[in-house]
């Protein structure tokens, strides 16, 4: 075999007049990607286009090449581009070519993450819903059925590329391509089969003749010429490498922060930990990192994922909002420049290991007869006193968990533990506040009874599969006449759903809910029952499918157990098997597109003023009223701290799900404040709609404009404060 792979390139041209790019060849080896004939070191940071507005993506990828990226990289979202099986939808927040083309025009390169399963915490990890229909479907695996609609949607990714002359042979910016996405996680579930799927995808992208190397994340047994490559925060000391020694070392996700679920706080991960841990994989002759995140963003709509709260990787080095987090972004420029000024002798010297100390090393790379020579001095002790090391007849001071760069093997230009950036912080400036009574109106949802439900089954029924992803809301409805037997009644369910609401006799008697990492609740609620005929109405609530797993297709969710036990136990009530159900898929206000700012006067609800005594206000209520966008250019948010659980709309544009009232164990909320994009907006009379589920107070929503502030600089900041 050959040590080099050909595959098609592009040069960046600077001129007067800004950046395009021009095709040519692109090689990789054991050591790197070679772009026209020269090893590169490439610096990567995921901006997913949905995530955010194509008015923010120039913003946010001029930010990203500021900070030092060449690389952009982003997912491909099947489900948003094929909603039904052979219509397609790339307009909006979806213009995939669009946003391609951006990174283009600013001279950056693209990598493109076809998956087309993606996890990426997006519900149902990217998989429309419709494939869970297709006939003796197996995701993931050696089915026919399923790799069948794979390569239909991942040829139809490339043909759509390659017709905008996207890909690196045309003069496009996509020097990469990702099939498939961690497999390795859920490979041994399959068996045999799951090695044989992995050969066949491998096989697959490659016949697509993309003209650009393919890479398998977390994939050790990638077959050739296919590119395994490292996911995870320390890929420096995890990764065992590529499967080939004609294969570069390439991480594809050094995370920034991590996901953030309901009931969780965030995770913050210092600028220090993060330089460290890179530039300890250049040192190891890594030549490709990417931020994931480098901007998260917003999962609008409810694309998120079960229980992933509506930001997105919030802690990235550019925030949700797309600004500065500081000193994040700050110091990965400064790394990223200063391991570019010496990128030339890492990648042609010969790289050296020795150690300096009991807890301390270098990592050489010097070029033959006299030429350059680049050194990392390592002091992996985390302990708060300096590590005093000798190299070359010289003496160095190395802080705790740091790595100093000698781009001459002489002098210090950077050192991961010191940050030069004055950090920052976000502030609100609060633009109205909705607390007079008299701006808001109401409509309360129908609770349906059993007699009124359309669908009737002799059986609890898995929520996915009856919903369809059409709403997150389902209702189980039973109607039974009591025994007068039965004393001090409660209501027992268990369920494998994320929420549950309780209706007797459409009076609202309680709910309960369960967590990221406890699949089932259960919820028992005492009831008041009539003599005769009671009517029990369940509303069953997914935040969000699953994103990940073997075996997606078959996952359940929704009530499990229904039983009504009495006092005494003797006369309990089973309506789990043999008892007739009632259906209803979604909300009223759903079905009327309540929140839908032009709709006919027809079929409009009828609002209502809001009632003036919230503290008796039913659950299951929508709220609207209007507002003017704040002054300036600032991002915008959704003040939600007074709120419950339940949607967001502005214009008729999903914000995305809040739950405001799930609690961390530090007793604060998940998320308060919520991302409405400029480009949601007018100058006036914005239409805000809400979905209420348990009862919040809106009259407490403010809307409020967001801005940076520095604080101070870092000497006088200790290395283990972030700001929040």
């Amino acid at each position: 075999m050959a040590s080099c792979y050909w595959v098609a390139i592009l040069v960046i041209i600077i001129g007067e007049a800004g950046c395009f790019v021009e095709g040519g060849d692109v090689t990789y080896d054991g050591r790197s990607l070679i772009i026209d004939g020269q090893r590169k070191i490439l610096f990567s940071g995921s901006i997913h286009y949905p995530r955010s507005t194509p008015q923010m993506w120039p913003s946010l990828i001029a930010k990203a090449k500021e900070g030092g990226l060449h690389v952009i990289q982003t997912y491909v979202f099947w489900n948003l581009h094929e909603p039904q099986p052979g219509e397609y939808d790339f307009g909006g927040r979806y213009d995939l070519v669009k946003f391609i083309k951006e990174i283009q025009a600013q001279g950056l390169y693209a990598c493109l993450r076809i998956g087309p399963f993606i996890e990426s915490e997006w519900t149902y990890g990217g998989f429309p819903f419709w494939l869970h229909d297709v006939p003796n479907i197996v995701y993931r695996t050696d089915n026919e059925p399923f790799k069948f609609y794979m390569q239909n949607f991942t040829t139809k990714i490339v043909n759509l590329m390659k017709s905008e002359g996207l890909y690196a042979s045309e003069g496009g910016p996509i020097i990469l391509s990702q099939i498939e996405n961690e497999y390795q996680n859920i490979e041994k579930a399959f068996g045999e089969a799951g090695p044989s799927y992995v050969r066949w995808a491998a096989k697959m992208a490659v016949e697509l003749e993309t003209g650009v190397p393919w890479v398998m994340c977390k994939q050790t047994d990638a077959p050739d010429p296919v590119i395994n490559t490292c996911n995870g925060m320390r890929c420096g000391q995890t990764f065992t490498g590529p499967n080939s020694p004609n294969k570069p070392s390439m991480w594809t996700e050094n995370w920034t922060s991590f996901y953030q679920v309901y009931g969780g706080e965030p995770y913050i991960r210092s600028a220090e930990d993060i330089a460290f841990h890179v530039t300890l994989f250049i040192a190891k002759n890594g030549s490709y990192i990417n931020y994931y995140m480098y901007h998260g963003g917003t999962n609008f709509g409810r694309t998120a994922s079960a229980y992933i709260i509506t930001s997105y990787y919030d802690q990235a080095p550019l925030d949700e909002y797309g600004l500065t987090r500081q000193p994040k972004w700050g110091h990965l420029k400064e790394l990223h420049a200063a391991i570019n000024s010496c990128s030339e002798t890492l990648l042609q010297g010969n790289p050296s290991n020795f150690s300096l100390g009991q807890l301390q090393e270098a990592y050489v790379f010097e070029e033959e007869a006299g030429g350059g020579c680049v050194a990392f001095l390592i002091n992996n002790d985390g302990r708060d006193d300096n590590a005093t090391v000798q190299f070359r007849n010289m003496s160095f001071q190395l802080p705790p968990k740091s790595i100093s760069i000698l781009p001459d093997c002489i002098n210090v230009i950077f050192n991961t533990a010191k940050v030069n950036v004055e950090y920052n912080e976000r502030r609100t400036n609060v633009s109205e506040v909705f607390n007079e009574a008299e701006r808001w109106q109401q409509f309360k949802d129908l609770i349906p009874n059993f007699l009124d439900t359309p669908l009737k089954a002799d059986t609890l029924l898995e929520h996915m599969n009856t919903t369809k992803d059409k709403s997150d809301y389902l209702w189980y409805t039973f109607s039974f006449q009591t025994n007068s037997s039965c004393t001090e009644p409660v209501l027992h369910v268990e369920s494998l759903a994320h929420v549950a609401h309780a209706f007797v006799n459409n009076i609202y008697a309680g709910a309960a809910h369960g967590n990221h990492d406890v699949k089932k609740f259960t919820m028992d609620i005492p009831m008041d029952l009539n003599d005769g005929m009671n009517n029990i109405s369940i509303l069953s609530v997914m935040a969000g499918l699953p994103d990940s797993g073997a075996f997606l297709e078959k996952r359940f969710a929704g009530l499990a157990t229904v039983e009504i036990h009495c006092g005494d136990m003797e006369n309990s009530y089973n309506f789990t098997n043999n008892y007739t159900w009632g259906y209803e898929v979604g909300l009223l206000g759903e079905k009327l597109q309540i929140y839908n700012t032009e709709q006919n006067l027809e079929d409009a609800p009828e609002w209502t003023k809001i009632d003036r005594d919230l503290s008796s206000k039913q659950p299951l209520t929508w709220y609207k009223t209007a507002f003017d966008a704040p002054v300036g250019d600032d991002p915008v948010a959704l003040n939600l701290s007074s709120m419950g659980k339940g949607e967001a709309w502005v214009n008729g544009l999903s914000v995305g799900r809040y739950w405001v009232s799930f609690y961390t164990s530090e007793g604060n909320s998940s998320q308060t404040l919520y991302h409405v994009p400029r480009s949601f907006l007018k100058s006036t009379e914005n239409v805000l709609v809400l979905m209420e589920e348990f009862g919040g107070d809106p009259l407490q929503i403010s809307v409020e404009a967001i801005s940076l502030t520095n604080l101070c600089q870092p000497s006088f900041i200790s290395n283990h404060y972030i700001p929040s």
